[in-house]
């Protein structure tokens, strides 16, 4: 054996979690970028003088962008190389944070959304997630729970010292100092680090490539099964992106400081870090399909607990809540597209998949603002919210009905 549980009949080695681990730095790194606009989501609307639309609309341009350009940038990564799209996608990640930076809510815009998004984030993610997905076969649940967590790494580590720069130097200078910071470290490292390659021969590496190509899924034609599995992510992520782009803004609205809604975002994600994990273990036994069923419904509670709630312990409570349940539901979709479908064509269904649910956070994130900015509350966006949860469930589980109901896999010791 080779360590880490490696076995003669997989393609897991030492290497496998060598590679995991690396991207999870990368991508917590990377991801601390878009979350500048969330923390400062007030101040950067009072220095431009905007509604808060505007820049919860630069925070979904991110998920957009990042989504709809994700397909072309796995296509590249198969051909030319997953270090050449992460490399590129880090620098416009940089330069998308200066252009931000400059003053203007346009350039606010279009900085997040076409470089930081289109064509920053879509080379970093999509083709990142694939890329660890290879490395893995009998763990891939836990793997791509591992690496999905670095935004909610990023999401305990840099909210407060955002918070302290926003207050010490303004969000401007935080975003310019933030450029930098993923130029000189991010760009070198994913160029010099990312040059290994998945095993692609071997009868252990045939058996992880997956099902034969033109493969009936789930009783459907392929892309007829690509269709439904690609429409169910959207309904789910609009309710999972109001609480993270939001949260810190709903807390000063019920009387606490910003600081403490920096740290409400950070106990957020750092729970959804920990059970991120239970998730990936959970997903290597049930599936994708059961896994993203559970969470679900877990998220949904939490929704509505936001929704009804509107107090400091509803939010605290919605918090843990959620931070419980939905952070397993975005890798759970990955590994249910990775189990149906040839390896070879996860190049381009997994950004379908990734672009359906990062419309979906951008349609959520910005949805909350113009609902806040007519209504003067969060409420009614939470119970909207929670009405397309409910229908992601149906989806989901209409889903796994056809795939046999909720079953069980064998540990692999």
């Amino acid at each position: 054996m080779d360590g880490f549980g490696a076995r003669q009949d997989s393609i897991e080695t030492r290497t496998s979690w060598v590679v995991a681990i690396f991207v999870v730095a990368l991508l917590t790194l990377t991801y601390g970028a878009q979350l500048i606009v969330v923390v400062a989501l007030k101040p950067i609307s009072e220095t431009l003088d905007v509604p808060r639309a505007i820049p919860s609309l630069a925070a979904a341009l991110v998920w957009f962008g990042t989504g709809s350009g994700g397909i072309a940038m796995g296509l590249f990564a198969d051909r030319v190389g997953v270090r050449w799209t992460v490399s590129i996608g880090t620098l416009m990640t940089g330069v998308g944070l200066l252009l931000s930076a400059s003053g203007s809510g346009w350039a606010l815009l279009v900085g997040h959304g076409l470089f930081m998004g289109l064509l920053g984030g879509a080379g970093i993610v999509p083709p990142l997630i694939v890329y660890v997905s290879r490395w893995f076969d009998r763990r891939r649940g836990t793997a791509l729970a591992l690496i999905s967590s670095g935004n909610y790494i990023a999401g305990f580590l840099w909210p407060w010292l955002f918070q302290l720069s926003v207050a010490r130097i303004g969000w401007q200078q935080t975003m310019v100092a933030f450029a930098a910071l993923v130029t000189v470290l991010g760009v070198p490292a994913a160029f010099l680090c990312l040059r290994l390659q998945p095993p692609t021969a071997g009868a252990a590496a045939a058996a992880a490539a997956g099902p034969a190509p033109g493969t009936r899924v789930l009783g459907l034609r392929p892309n007829a099964a690509m269709a439904v599995l690609a429409l169910a992510p959207f309904f789910c992520c609009v309710p999972m992106a109001m609480p993270t782009a939001h949260l810190v803004a709903m807390c000063s609205d019920i009387g606490l400081s910003s600081g403490t809604g920096a740290l409400m975002l950070s106990m957020l994600l750092g729970i959804a870090f920990i059970t991120r994990q239970f998730w990936g273990w959970v997903a290597d036994r049930l599936g994708g399909l059961g896994t993203v069923l559970l969470g679900s419904a877990a998220q949904a509670v939490a929704i509505l607990i936001y929704a009804e709630f509107p107090s400091t312990a509803g939010v605290v409570t919605g918090s843990v809540v959620y931070g419980l349940g939905f952070a397993g539901i975005v890798p759970a979709y990955v590994l249910a597209i990775r189990d149906l479908y040839p390896s070879r064509e996860a190049g381009w269904r997994v950004p379908i998949m990734l672009l359906s649910g990062m419309t979906g956070m951008a349609v959520g994130s910005w949805l909350a603002g113009a609902i806040f900015d007519a209504t003067g509350h969060y409420g009614l966006a939470f119970q909207v919210a929670f009405v397309f949860n409910v229908v992601n469930i149906v989806i989901v589980g209409l889903l796994v009905l056809r795939h046999g109901g909720l079953r069980v896999r064998p540990a692999y010791g």
